[in-house]
């Protein structure tokens, strides 16, 4: 049978529209069941603290749970490749931050492409690091840990989440433009660091100022400065960095990501929600007691500031001053099994102890056992 020309326009034209009706359909429909947030660090860290609070709004928004999932290792690296491999549906979402930005060039071999294969969603906040050490620490100033540090190459612990991470960069950062020389100490999240900057194990971090503020406000640990340009509202009596050492400039920060190809409906209506929060008086005060800065916008604003971190962490990771691509140097007094777990190495004796006498000389196995494989 053949069509008449206007009944076989009108049926091509329903066809067409027909996929456009039912992804803006899904969209409306979103979510119709729980929402994973992978998170690539363990809980009580700074990106645990956030997801947990967007979620949370989320969850009240949208009438499903935003799920709040831990994944860590390899800097963020195993969570984000979920998210890269699960199905670009909206109920996958990575909660992502400038350590991403970082891995893209400390990486060379990755399953995955960031800005290729992870959709920007929203931003959430900015906040900053802090210089921060434990209270016994003969250093009150960033002067006076400038002068130990010199006193003391290579003798001065730097603790950080882990490799690749907004602490290890600011650190990184500081000792090129302070000219010191810190031992970094890598760990699979910020608060296995914090226990061990808590009890004097390691001498120093520059730990995210949301997992830090409350060990600081109780005098746990001593404030040397923040690493923004200027002074945080959280803490106005800090000094930050750059008052010491002109130039320096470092922060850390969140934001949503998706799989590549999520449709971009439900990217426009998960922005929405997060800015709808981030406008929020509850929840700006409640970022801003972490001593964060919110970053509402649009997907391509977020998008926008991955791609200018992505090329300001470049440099760093490629500057002959760092030591990002340096194999960890591990303290003697963190020489056992459990410690080793914390800090994510796993390392043969052999090696440990050639590093160690890099490091310590020969005398060092002296009074050292390896309780790794």
């Amino acid at each position: 049978m053949k069509l008449p020309r206007r009944r076989f326009l009108h049926l091509a034209a329903g066809a067409a529209v027909s996929p456009a009706v039912s992804r803006i359909a899904r969209a409306q429909a979103y979510p119709i069941r729980s929402v994973r947030i992978i998170v690539g660090f363990t809980a009580g860290g700074a990106f645990d603290i956030t997801a947990r609070l967007i979620g949370q709004w989320l969850s009240q928004r949208l009438g499903q749970q935003f799920i709040v999932e831990n994944r860590p290792g390899a800097g963020t690296n195993i969570a984000t490749e979920a998210v890269v491999r699960a199905p670009a549906d909206g109920y996958t979402l990575l909660l992502g931050g400038a350590v991403n930005a970082v891995n893209v060039t400390l990486y060379e071999k990755l399953n995955f492409d960031f800005i290729r294969d992870i959709a920007p969603v929203a931003g959430l906040i900015r906040f900053p690091n802090i210089i921060d050490v434990n209270p016994s620490f003969a250093a009150k100033t960033v002067p006076e840990f400038i002068a130990y540090a010199k006193a003391n190459p290579g003798k001065v612990s730097m603790a950080s989440a882990g490799n690749g991470t907004s602490q290890h960069l600011s650190g990184e950062l500081f000792k090129m433009m302070a000219g010191v020389n810190l031992i970094h100490v890598p760990y699979r999240g910020a608060p296995q660091a914090l226990t061990d900057l808590l009890s004097g194990q390691v001498q120093v971090s520059f730990d995210p100022l949301p997992a830090a503020i409350e060990f600081i406000k109780s005098s746990k640990l001593r404030a040397l400065a923040v690493t923004t340009a200027t002074r945080s509202e959280a803490l106005p009596s800090v000094p930050s960095v750059s008052e010491f050492v002109p130039g320096y400039e470092a922060s850390g920060w969140n934001g949503v990501g998706a799989p590549k190809n999520t449709p971009l409906e439900i990217v426009q209506k998960l922005n929405k929600e997060i800015n709808a929060g981030l406008a929020n008086p509850a929840m700006r005060a409640k970022f801003a007691e972490l001593g964060g800065m919110v970053l509402a916008g649009s997907p391509a604003d977020f998008g926008k500031l991955i791609a200018e971190e992505t090329e300001k962490w470049a440099k760093v990771v490629n500057s002959p001053a760092s030591s990002l691509n340096d194999p960890p140097l591990v303290p003697a007094g963190l020489l056992d099994r459990p410690r080793l777990l914390d800090l994510g190495l796993v390392v043969s004796a052999g090696r440990l102890r050639r590093l160690l006498v890099a490091r310590d000389g020969p005398g060092a196995l002296a009074a050292t056992s390896c309780a790794c494989r």
